[in-house]
């Protein structure tokens, strides 16, 4: 795979955060977003086949994989836990190495050292700040994934409960919510169920009533538009040769994510346990 060197470093936070890094950490950063590109390869090469090929699991096949107890591992299981890249893919069958957190981290160390799926939500957010939206929605795209590093299964709410003390209250229901709307197409906003969907939830699913409940919800709220705009962006933000870089919202950030001086994890908001998780993933209790 070819190095993009400038998407590297602003990956990284620029020149200025490489020259605080050691040479260990170095190595280990550049490894963590090589693998990270192979996997956005990965994803969007197997998903493509797939539609391609016409050939998709009815959801009665898919709960017979999911009764196979030799699995090493729960499909919902985040990112940071299990070798694996999205549903049942795996990369190489290694966990990727994690670089030890700063003392008080911020918002920008967690997208370099252990958020999952960065890419992707950049190019969601790179497309909602090209297309004109309000900063609180592209805030909701550049974040609306990020959470998968812990939890798949109801991502949408883990997301927005991860982040909720930080955000503006517009961003965190767009957040919450853009994942029940994925199911639901909406002409109106040229956005069609994703074919994916019928590889990962089967072709004859049908959402369970607790989604159908939301997405009435949702579709008759007044900030329903937020949540739609995110799911707009993210069904078009997965070109694994996009060059996309964290610079860009790095002012919208500061604008809009409250930064506690204690640093995530630390500050006894009701979502620090969520974010010291992702710094010690390796704890036992």
């Amino acid at each position: 795979m070819k190095l993009d060197r400038r998407a590297f470093v602003a990956s990284l936070g620029g020149p200025a955060a490489i020259s605080l890094m050691t040479p260990d950490d170095k190595a280990d950063a550049l490894e963590h977003y090589l693998e990270d590109r192979l996997k956005e390869a990965d994803v969007l090469e197997g998903i493509l086949k797939e539609v391609q090929g016409g050939q998709y699991p009815t959801v009665g096949e898919l709960e017979a994989r999911n009764a196979d107890l030799d699995r090493p591992y729960r499909n919902g299981t985040g990112t940071l836990f299990v070798p694996r890249n999205d549903g049942d893919r795996t990369v190489d069958g290694r966990l990727r190495p994690l670089i030890t957190m700063p003392e008080k981290p911020t918002l920008l160390d967690f997208f370099k050292y252990r958020f999952a799926w960065t890419g992707h939500c950049l190019q969601s957010a790179t497309r909602a700040l090209h297309t004109g939206m309000r900063e609180e929605v592209v805030l909701a795209c550049l974040l609306h994934d990020v959470v998968l590093s812990v939890m798949h299964p109801d991502h949408g709410w883990w997301g927005a409960q991860l982040l909720e003390p930080y955000v503006p209250e517009i961003t965190t229901f767009a957040i919450r919510y853009h994942q029940t709307l994925r199911f639901y197409p909406d002409e109106a906003y040229g956005y069609v169920y994703p074919e994916g969907y019928l590889r990962v939830f089967g072709a004859d699913y049908k959402p369970e009533p607790y989604l159908q409940r939301t997405y009435e919800f949702v579709r008759n709220h007044k900030w329903y538009e937020h949540s739609r705009l995110v799911t707009v962006n993210d069904y078009y933000a997965f070109d694994p040769n996009a060059k996309v870089s964290i610079e860009p919202f790095i002012d919208i950030m500061g604008r809009h994510f409250k930064q506690p001086k204690e640093g995530l994890g630390w500050d006894n908001s009701p979502s620090s346990h969520m974010w010291r998780t992702m710094i010690m993933p390796d704890r036992r209790l």
